[in-house]
C-alpha cells in the first residue's frame, strides 16, 4: 500500500512539475499575439515539412489538453486557420479526445481509489446511475461549453466509467463545439486579424446561435430519450 502511495505521489509531482514548466515556459507561446508574429515562419515550415507539422501539432494539442495547460482554445483557432476547416476539425477532434482521455486516466490513477475508499457507500447509488446513463451524462456535459474541459475530465476519472466509454462519448460530445470553433478560426484570413479581434471578435451572430443550440440540444435529446424509453416500456408491458 505504501509503495503504491509512493508511486502515485511521484506521478502527481511529475504532473505538477510538467504543468508548471509548460505554463511558464510555453504560456507566452500559446498566445495569439506571439503566434501572429510568427505567421510567415509557420507557413514556411508547413510547406517544407507538411507531415511533421501535422504530427507535431497533434502532439502539442494532446499534451496541452492532457496536462490541462491553458491554451486549448487558442490552439483550436490556430489549427483552424493553419490547416483549414476539414483537416483542422479532424486534428482538433481526435487530439482533444486523446488529451481528455489522458487527463481522465491521470485523475483515476491518482485520486479515484482514495475517493471511493472514503465515500464508497455514499457513491454507490451514483455509481449505479452512472453505469446506466453515464455516457448520456458525459455526452450532455460535453455539449455545454460553459463547463470547463478539464473539470469534466477530472471528475469523470473518479467514476467507474470505462475509458473506452469515456473516449467515444467525449469524441461525439465535443464534436459540435469543435466544428463551431474550427469554422470560426478557418474564416479568419490572417493570424494578425485573429490576434487583433481576439476570440470574442470572431463570434458572429451565426456562431452565437450555434452555441445557443448546443446548450438546448441536451434538453431535447433527454426528452426524446425519455419518450423513447416510455414507448419501449409500454411495448414490453403489452407483450
Amino acid at each position: 500500500m505504501k509503495l503504491q502511495s509512493g508511486k502515485k505521489l511521484v506521478v502527481a509531482l511529475l504532473v505538477v512539475v510538467a504543468i508548471v514548466v509548460g505554463y511558464f515556459k510555453f504560456g507566452a507561446v500559446l498566445s495569439l499575439d506571439y503566434l501572429a508574429a510568427q505567421e510567415e515562419t509557420l507557413r514556411n515550415y508547413q510547406q517544407q515539412q507538411p507531415v511533421l507539422t501535422y504530427v507535431s501539432a497533434y502532439l502539442v494539442y494532446v499534451t496541452v489538453t492532457g496536462l490541462s495547460i491553458p491554451g486549448a482554445t487558442v490552439l483550436t483557432l490556430l489549427y483552424a486557420w493553419f490547416f483549414g476547416f476539414l483537416r483542422g476539425s479532424i486534428l482538433v477532434s481526435f487530439a482533444s479526445t486523446a488529451g481528455a482521455t489522458i487527463a481522465f486516466l491521470l485523475s483515476r490513477y491518482l485520486f479515484r481509489g482514495a475517493i471511493q475508499d472514503k465515500f464508497g457507500d455514499r457513491l454507490q447509488q451514483f455509481n449505479q446511475a452512472l453505469d446506466k446513463e453515464g455516457p448520456f451524462y458525459l455526452f450532455t456535459m460535453r455539449l455545454i461549453p460553459a463547463i470547463p474541459f478539464f473539470v469534466i475530465n477530472a471528475v469523470m476519472g473518479l467514476t467507474p466509467m470505462k475509458a473506452s466509454t469515456f473516449w467515444w462519448a467525449s469524441q461525439l460530445g465535443m464534436l459540435p463545439a469543435t466544428l463551431v470553433y474550427v469554422y470560426a478560426g478557418s474564416s479568419v484570413p490572417t493570424l494578425g486579424k485573429l490576434a487583433e479581434q481576439g476570440t470574442g471578435g470572431i463570434l458572429t451572430p451565426k456562431l452565437l446561435l450555434a452555441f445557443a443550440l448546443l446548450g438546448v440540444f441536451p434538453i431535447v435529446a433527454r426528452y426524446l430519450l425519455a419518450k423513447f424509453r416510455s414507448q419501449e416500456s409500454k411495448a414490453e408491458a403489452n407483450v
